[in-house]
């Protein structure tokens, strides 16, 4: 018979395990945009470490998702005749800018693709309509990133609706939301989050704002709490504290905390300004968020402590008002939280639990503006900007640089890991990138 002892070592050899096989999720396999057991390549270009380059339909923003042998990545393809995009309700978008407008059907996709070789195991429509909205320029009508587990892929479209498709491709179950009609008609972004049985997804608008829970077994509702948001692309953040899930929602006018088991507020914290889209991230009984559009901001919150309105408690550990994150999502990486300024290539790393800077802001070479959430691996960081470059910096309290990588792309999607492969989103291409590689 296995000792205790042994029993906690195979149940925490498995989770080691399970974090260097997938990117389940948004930001990885711990939420915090880290693959604490994969080793990807350092350098790379067009004609070096490239095991793979797929062509991608359509357009869309949402991170490749990774569950064993298949990559999932969902995107929107413009079909058929142009269509009247006049016909659309655009009446909540006063000083809306920089938008294209809905003017083809398309097709929401969803493909699988073999993870070794790149083809297309399956690839499936779930939904075909016109856009009730326009989009960013920047922008795609499939940047929202989906979810996967032991049962399947969990594929979001907003206003579209969320899929829930087995590993072979069959739907099982799909869920309308409704339509949302976001700030700006800037699109949408906010993603799931999955926690064992439960899904949770953020539905912040210009309209009647609201959070749910589904039971991910046939996307029945668990519970549905009303929100007075406004537009926020943030996605729910589920931790375990004190032996109970909550979700951390991150929004204009407050930061809060949810009991998972029934929608419950449980804290909430002012702080934030309008147009919320870097996602939380949480360590050692701390929780981290932060934006940057009306004014910049960043605060440290201590779960033990948080109860009730805590926006002026002991409960907020620190505070930050210079030099943080719009789009990009913070990295939180053994105790030190990386950042970048607004959406440019500038990088702040604090000591997560004091605050105290460790290096930044400084300025990352040849990075352009910044979109995609950097990521984590091998005690190095990974930044992807708009122009197709890749800067490879040492994780540590001193700024190094360790490799520049130029491909013939452009990268607006945060990008996954796991194992040995880094896998980047383009505008055109799906690259899987790994060591000692010639393109496919």
């Amino acid at each position: 018979m296995l000792s205790i002892l042994g029993l906690i070592f195979l149940i925490c050899s498995s989770a080691i395990s399970l974090a260097g096989d997938h990117w389940p999720q948004w930001r990885g396999p711990l939420n915090t945009g880290v693959a604490p057991d994969a080793d990807p390549p350092v350098h790379w270009d067009e004609n070096r470490n490239i095991r793979w380059k797929l062509p991608i339909p359509g357009r869309g923003l949402s991170t490749p998702i990774i569950w064993g042998e298949t990559v999932y990545i969902t995107t929107a393809v413009p079909h058929g005749e142009k269509v009247d995009h006049r016909k659309h309700d655009h009446d909540h978008d006063h000083g809306a800018h920089d938008n294209m407008d809905p003017t083809y059907r398309h097709h929401f996709v969803v493909m699988a693709v073999d993870r070794n070789d790149g083809k297309v195991l399956w690839e499936k429509a779930v939904r075909d309509e016109v856009p009730h909205e326009p989009t960013h320029v920047t922008g795609s009508w499939a940047s929202n990133t989906g979810v996967a587990d032991a049962s399947g892929f969990y594929a979001y479209f907003g206003s579209r609706g969320l899929f829930a498709l087995d590993h072979g491709g069959r739907l099982l179950w799909e869920k309308d939301l409704g339509d949302m009609k976001t700030r700006h008609a800037h699109g949408e972004g906010s993603s799931p989050a999955l926690h064992g049985d439960t899904l949770v997804i953020n539905w912040d608008h210009q309209g009647a704002s609201f959070l749910t829970a589904l039971d991910k077994k046939d996307g029945s509702v668990k519970w549905r709490v009303e929100r007075n948001e406004i537009t926020s692309w943030s996605t729910p953040l589920i931790v375990e504290h004190e032996g109970r899930p909550q979700v951390i929602v991150a929004a204009t006018g407050r930061v809060r905390g949810y009991d998972l088991a029934d929608g419950r507020v449980i804290w909430e914290c002012s702080g934030l300004s309008r147009n919320v889209v870097a996602t939380p991230v949480s360590s050692d009984g701390m929780v981290y968020v932060a934006n940057s559009y009306d004014f910049q901001a960043m605060l440290a919150i201590r779960l033990d402590k948080a109860k009730g309105d805590i926006s002026r408690s002991e409960a907020v550990v620190w505070r930050k008002s210079r030099h943080t994150p719009y789009v990009p999502s913070p990295l939180l990486y053994d105790g030190q939280l990386y950042f970048l300024r607004h959406n440019q290539g500038i990088i702040s790393n604090l000591e997560a639990k004091t605050g105290a800077t460790l290096f930044g802001p400084v300025r990352v070479p040849d990075l352009g503006q910044v979109f995609a959430s950097p990521v984590g691996a091998a005690n190095r960081i990974y930044i992807v900007d708009r122009s197709g470059m890749t800067v490879v910096i040492e994780r540590g309290p001193e700024f190094r640089v360790l490799a520049r990588n130029q491909l013939n792309d452009s990268f607006a999607a945060s990008p996954a890991v796991a194992d040995r492969a880094l896998f980047l989103r383009g505008d055109r291409y799906l690259y899987c990138i790994e060591e000692n590689s010639s393109p496919k």
